[in-house]
């Protein structure tokens, strides 16, 4: 009786000293991102105003704006996001559902998980060669979404997979019970009770996407840009415009890489002003993911 004791308050002890552990590590994490954030707004809440954000980029640092920047940034992630979406989305149901159980769907499923944790700059490099030189888009709005498509893609159907895998087998017996083919399990019960966990995912890797510069600037993006894309609606007939796609473009962390680089202080502060901006626009979509999250996990009664 007494060695049963001794080993459970040794249990005790050690489940003390790692929750110990597990709490200095993530305040280490909280800290180390806290006094990032705060010496940041400390140099860039003074820069904030509208005309910080409707001026165009100047050799004035005082002058100077990110318009061209987040226009470009909006842009690029709404054909990133209408790629790598539905795409991706495909695939992962393909793979969960559809895909027979062989060495071949094998491969690709390791292919997948490998091309997640290729570095950003390869795909820079793999874009420079097949959209910009290949296809002859250029270094605009298009090629730059289609890269980053392709950088979050691996991300999307990953996360398309954990979801879909993450529905009951009982969910599917019963449809196939009441008479259901495949599709229809899959468009009325999968589908659904899978979608905030698809979401999530794919807020999450847009989040990465709209920090990314490396493969940006390998297929040329500018880092000085005083003008913006062309519309993408007009007030004449057939008042859609596409032109747009095929503009140049500058994103918002290369932006910030240009101001940093320059060796005035002023410049710094735009930069801190931008990389503001930036942290508010991932901090939104991340909330925008936990949001839809919970909004669809209410709705699953199982």
């Amino acid at each position: 009786m007494q060695d049963i004791k001794s080993i459970i308050a040794k249990h005790k002890a050690l489940d003390g000293v790692f929750a110990v552990v597990g709490l200095l590590a993530l305040m280490v994490g909280l800290v180390t991102l806290l006094a990032l954030i705060i010496d940041l707004a400390m140099d860039g809440v003074p820069r904030l105003a509208w005309t910080f954000f409707t001026s165009f980029p100047s050799r004035f640092p005082e002058q100077a704006g990110i318009l061209a920047a987040w226009v470009g940034t909006t842009l690029v992630m709404i054909v990133t996001a209408a790629t790598a979406v539905p795409l991706g989305v495909a695939a992962g149901i393909y793979l969960e559902e559809y895909a027979p159980k062989n060495w071949t769907t094998a491969l690709i499923e390791i292919n997948i998980a490998n091309l997640a944790a290729v570095p950003s700059i390869v795909y820079g490099l793999m874009a420079l060669g097949l959209f910009v030189y290949q296809f002859g888009l250029g270094q605009s709005i298009l090629t730059a979404g289609l890269t980053l498509a392709l950088l979050v893609l691996p991300m999307v159907i990953i996360a398309t997979r954990e979801a879909v895998r993450a529905i009951p087998s009982s969910i599917r017996e019963a449809a196939y019970a009441l008479g259901a083919t495949k599709w229809q399990m899959v468009w009325s019960h999968v589908l659904p009770y899978s979608t905030g966990g698809i979401l999530t995912g794919v807020i999450i890797a847009l989040s990465r996407a709209i920090g990314e510069s490396a493969p940006l600037i390998t297929i040329g993006a500018l880092s000085f840009i005083a003008f913006l894309p062309a519309a993408p609606v007009s007030a004449e007939a057939p008042f859609v415009s596409f032109q747009w796609l095929l503009d140049p473009f500058t994103v918002m962390p290369i932006q910030m890489f240009n101001w940093v680089s320059r060796p005035q202080e002023a410049f710094h502060v735009n930069a801190a002003a931008a990389g503001l901006v930036l942290l508010g626009m991932t901090l939104v979509m991340n909330g925008l993911a936990i949001w839809i999250r919970y909004r669809f996990r209410k709705r699953i009664k199982w």
